[in-house]
């Protein structure tokens, strides 16, 4: 016998859903009396690494069967199995560290296809996933930036969240649960020349997570460093813009979200770098770094900014193509992204990659 419960796993925190199951125990009452009992061995139901290098959740064997789990690997001490959940097209899964895959992984489709994946809520204390793009390609989108022959759609969410095609690998979204309903990531193809692959790991978040990505926020990081790319900023060249060597692929269209850093404690300011910056105008026709009124349509936003040196940039909006480094105080620490409804003019624009580097308060103020 045992309870079978989903996870929703919190880093960094002890708290976990615990399996019960009963195994048969041997009880010595005194030297000459033997009584066989029955006892309680709990273990957590806890991300394990399985056997195939895969993330998985721990769990009873006859449990992982259950719920359609592939055992691979042992966890517990060896009580458990390391149980992963594997979907594919028409596939549902409300298990932590779910992935999602095309049909035939890691087989591309060349065919047209209309593939859906359903998130379903772990438990009542599930409020967010987090997806990411293990390997995700699909066709580019049109001169416009418009997804017209292959995209990825998510509906059933709280919010609304952007279109997606292209080159996105590596890169990851957070989606907050409306109540009850179900999380559904629909992908479109047609047929065609292109590989189309995806790969994506679904993790299931506590409301009481302190790692939990804050309301408004598509993609959250939770390091001193990184580096932020547009989506679709792949790493193959432009067509259009291929005398320029910079990587990436084309800006998609209506794309207006947050991409968020938790600040640390003991640091106070975040600074913002370019490793490549295209975001509008035409390459080598003078735009280079522009700001505030130049930037109509398509821009970054970072608030209260000041150069290198302290010289406030007055202006909090950026574009062009060319992107000079900044830092700001401003809290929280947040990069939004705005692009409108016609790429066309910008046709050769890749997007972006910024490097963010958080920094150390001074005199031990915690801002």
């Amino acid at each position: 016998m045992g309870c079978i419960q989903s996870v929703t796993w919190c880093p960094k925190t002890t708290l976990k859903i615990m399996t019960i199951f009963l195994v048969t125990n041997l009880l010595k009452a005194d030297k000459e009396n033997v009584v066989f009992g029955v006892g309680l061995v709990r273990f957590a139901n806890a991300p394990c690494t399985s056997s195939s290098n895969l993330i998985g959740t721990c769990y009873r064997r006859r449990q992982c069967n259950d719920i359609n789990g592939g055992a691979s690997g042992i966890c517990a001490n060896g009580i458990g199995v390391c149980c992963v959940f594997v979907r594919t097209c028409g596939g549902s899964s409300p298990y932590n560290s779910t992935y999602f895959t095309n049909a035939d992984y890691p087989s591309a489709v060349t065919t047209s296809t209309s593939c859906v994946m359903i998130i379903q809520r772990a438990t009542s204390n599930t409020c967010q996933v987090r997806i990411d793009f293990l390997s995700f390609i699909l066709a580019q989108p049109n001169a416009t930036g418009i997804c017209n022959t292959d995209a990825l759609i998510i509906t059933g969410g709280a919010g609304s969240l952007p279109i997606i095609c292209g080159d996105n690998t590596g890169q990851h979204i957070y989606v907050d649960f409306n109540g009850n309903n179900n999380i559904i990531m629909t992908i479109t193809t047609t047929a065609g020349d292109v590989g189309r692959i995806w790969n994506f790991l679904v993790t299931q978040i506590a409301c009481d997570c302190p790692t939990r990505a804050p309301s408004g926020c598509l993609q959250f990081y939770n390091t001193t460093t990184g580096t932020i790319t547009s989506l679709n900023y792949g790493v193959g060249s432009n067509i259009i813009d291929n005398t320029t060597g910079l990587p990436g692929t084309r800006q998609l269209v209506n794309q207006n979200y947050g991409a968020c850093v938790n600040m640390l404690p003991g640091f106070c300011s975040i600074q913002w770098s370019s490793n490549g910056f295209m975001v509008s105008g035409i390459p080598n026709l003078g735009f280079d770094a522009l700001t505030n009124g130049d930037c109509t349509t398509d821009f970054v936003v970072i608030a209260n900014p000041s150069y290198v040196g302290g010289t406030p940039v007055n202006s909090d909006r950026f574009c062009g193509t060319s992107f000079n480094t900044v830092t700001t105080a401003s809290k929280p620490f947040v990069l939004y992204v705005i692009t409108n409804g016609d790429e066309q003019n910008d046709v050769a624009n890749t997007g972006f990659s910024l490097s963010f580097t958080q920094q150390a308060c001074s005199n031990n103020l915690f801002g």
